[in-house]
């Protein structure tokens, strides 16, 4: 994904199956606005998600879009995350979509200003649909919520 730009620069990565292609952008799909700081997919899933935190537009920012990994050429979903999280009036950023170990939940951070509440929702992948939301007073601008085991065996 692209800062400056809605692009999402699609690479090969394999010279081994894939000499020509090895390292270079073979395709570039269009997401829902720049501003991207993370993307990210699991193994175990068929969704890949696309946050737009540092989009100047709330509605893309407060946003995720996720595609099918099988059908890229579907477009994408757009997710209201931060309606999903109600905090209720003022600015959000949907930043950094993180799996759990079992590939099946996916966490985002809803950052809000440092005095307003911010959360972390939690979605069921397969449905896209709201598992739990957490808030609490001491949840500022929630970030670097790495799954350990996903981490250290580098699983993305």
């Amino acid at each position: 994904s692209d800062l400056g730009d809605e692009g999402i620069a699609v690479i090969g990565t394999d010279p081994e199956h894939h000499k020509a292609n090895a390292w270079k952008v073979v395709r570039t799909i269009k997401c829902q606005g720049g501003g991207s700081l993370f993307i990210k997919t699991h193994p175990k899933s068929t969704n890949l998600y696309v946050d737009t935190a540092l989009n100047p537009d709330t509605k893309i920012s407060q946003s995720v879009a996720v595609f099918d990994i099988n059908n890229l050429d579907k477009g994408f979903e757009v997710l209201d995350i931060a309606g999903m999280a109600g905090l209720g009036e003022g600015p959000k950023r949907v930043v950094q979509p993180e799996f759990n170990k079992a590939g099946d939940e996916v966490w985002f951070s809803v950052w809000s200003g440092s005095k307003e509440e911010s959360a972390i929702v939690v979605l069921d992948d397969k449905t896209r649909k709201l598992k739990t939301v957490i808030k609490d007073k001491r949840l500022i601008t929630p970030t670097g919520k790495f799954n350990v085991n996903n981490t250290m065996h580098d699983v993305y």
